[in-house]
C-alpha cells in the first residue's frame, strides 16, 4: 500500500493528489445528482425513475474509484434475460443491488460527499498557508490577519509558509488514508465480492495465457536456434569425421578406431539433439499442422498406432500446440509404462472444442499422482479453459482425454 511505502516516495507520488481529487469531486457529483433528482420530482411521470436513480450514480462512482484503484471494478448487476427496456426494468427492480445503490446514493448525497469535501479541504488549507505571502504581495488590497496571529505583511507572512510546509505532509497522509477508507466503503456498497473475485480470476487467467504464449515463443526460438545452429555445426563435424575415416582407412588400428569412435558418438549426439528439438516443438507442427505432426510422432512409438484426425480447419496455434503436447505425452507414457500391443489417437472437432483422446490396450492402473507429466498437461489445458481426464482401470484400456475450447 502507498501509505506504508517510503515517506519521501509517497509524498512525491501522485497518490496524495489523486486522493485529494477523489474527495473534492464528491460534492460536485452529489450536487449534480441532487439537482437531477429535484428536477425529476417536478414531473410526476418521472417519479418511478427516482427509484432507479442510484444506478447511474453508482456507475459513475465505480468509474471514479479509478482515482484510488487503477483496476476498474465491474458492475454487479445481472444481465437481463432478453433485450428490451421492460426486461431491463423488471430485472433491475428485482435486484437487491439496485436498492443497495439507491441507499448509497442517498447516504452519499446527504452525508458522505460533504465529509469528503471537508477532509479534502485540509490540503487546500495547507496550500493556502504556503501561498499566503505570495497572495499578500500580488494582491496589495488582500490584507487579512491569518487566524489573528500572523499579520499580512512581510516578513511575518513567511511564518504561514513555514506552517503550511509543516502541515502539508500530515494532511496528505490523512487525506490519503481517509480516501482509502472511503473507497473501501464504496466498494462494499457498489461492488459485489463475486464480481471482484471474477475479475481477479479473469486477470489471473489472462496472465497465465500470456505466460504460456511467452513460453511457446521462447520454445520455438530455442528449437529454431538448435535446428539452424547446433545441428548444422554438428552435421559438419560428422561430415569431417566421415572424410577422416576414409583417409585413415589404411592407418594403424588405434588411430582408425579413435576416429570411428568419434564419428559414431557424433552421430549419436546428433540423433539425441534431433529428438530433443522435436520434443520442444516440432517444425512440422508449425509448417503443416497437427495431423502430419501426430503421424510423425506415432510412427516412432514402436507399436501399431491408429490415428484419426478429423478437423474441419486448423485450430488456433495455442490449441494446436496443446493438443500435440497431450498426444506426445500420452504416447510417451504408453511407451514407458503400459506394455501395450497397440494404441490409438483420436482428434475431432465438436461444438467449438477440439477433443483429443489417446488410448492403449496395456496394463492400465495409471496414476497421475505418481508423475508430473499429467499434472503439467492439466496445467497447460486449464490455461485454455479446457479440461483433461484419465480413465485407466486395472487391466486397461487406458484413455487420456482432453477438451480444448477453440474460442
Amino acid at each position: 500500500m502507498a501509505l506504508t511505502s517510503d515517506p519521501l516516495r509517497f509524498l512525491t507520488s501522485s497518490w496524495p493528489w489523486r486522493s485529494t481529487a477523489y474527495l473534492l469531486t464528491s460534492w460536485i457529483v452529489a450536487m449534480v445528482w441532487v439537482s437531477a433528482t429535484a428536477l425529476l420530482l417536478i414531473v410526476p411521470a418521472f417519479g418511478l425513475a427516482l427509484l432507479l436513480g442510484g444506478i447511474p450514480l453508482a456507475a459513475f462512482e465505480r468509474r471514479r474509484l479509478r482515482l484510488i484503484d487503477p483496476a476498474q471494478p465491474e458492475s454487479p448487476h445481472v444481465r437481463p434475460p432478453r433485450p428490451g427496456f421492460w426486461a431491463w426494468l423488471s430485472t433491475r427492480f428485482r435486484e437487491a443491488t439496485t436498492w443497495r445503490e439507491l441507499g448509497y446514493a442517498v447516504l452519499f448525497s446527504l452525508v458522505l460527499a460533504w465529509v469528503d469535501a471537508i477532509v479534502g479541504l485540509l490540503v487546500a488549507c495547507a496550500l493556502y498557508l504556503i501561498a499566503f505571502p505570495v497572495l499578500v504581495s500580488v494582491i496589495p488590497e488582500y490584507q487579512p490577519e491569518l487566524f489573528g496571529l500572523i499579520p499580512a505583511r512581510r516578513p511575518e507572512a513567511l511564518l504561514a509558509t513555514v506552517a503550511g510546509l509543516a502541515f502539508l505532509p500530515v494532511t496528505l497522509y490523512l487525506v490519503t488514508a481517509f480516501a482509502s477508507c472511503r473507497a473501501r466503503l464504496t466498494r462494499h456498497f457498489l461492488v459485489s465480492r463475486r464480481a471482484d473475485a471474477d475479475r481477479r480470476v479473469r486477470e489471473l487467467s489472462r496472465s497465465r495465457e500470456r505466460i504460456l504464449d511467452a513460453m511457446d515463443a521462447q520454445r520455438r526460438r530455442i528449437e529454431r536456434d538448435l535446428h539452424d545452429g547446433a545441428q548444422q555445426r554438428l552435421t559438419g563435424v560428422i561430415m569431417t569425421l566421415g572424410r577422416a575415416r576414409l583417409q585413415l582407412a589404411a592407418a594403424p588400428g588405434p588411430a582408425r578406431e579413435t576416429v570411428e569412435d568419434a564419428y559414431q558418438q557424433a552421430r549419436s549426439t546428433l540423433s539425441e539433439l534431433r529428438e530433443l528439438v522435436h520434443g520442444i516443438h516440432p517444425q512440422v507442427l508449425t509448417n503443416r499442422g497437427l495431423s502430419p505432426a501426430v503421424i510423425e510422432v506415432a510412427e516412432r512409438l514402436g507399436i501399431p498406432v491408429g490415428v484419426r484426425i478429423d478437423l474441419p480447419h486448423r485450430p488456433p496455434e495455442t490449441v494446436e500446440a496443446a493438443a500435440w503436447f497431450v498426444i506426445s505425452e500420452g504416447l510417451t507414457n504408453i511407451a514407458r509404462h503400459s506394455k501395450a500391443d497397440r494404441a490409438w489417437i483420436s482428434c475431432t472437432y465438436v461444438d467449438g472444442m477440439v477433443i483429443v483422446e489417446v488410448g492403449d490396450d496395456g496394463l492400465g492402473a495409471a496414476d497421475p499422482d505418481h508423475g508430473t507429466g499429467l499434472h503439467g498437461l492439466g496445467d497447460r489445458v486449464s490455461v485454455l479453459r479446457g479440461r483433461i481426464t484419465l480413465d485407466s482401470p486395472v487391466g486397461g484400456p487406458t484413455v487420456l482425454r482432453a477438451e480444448l475450447p477453440c474460442d
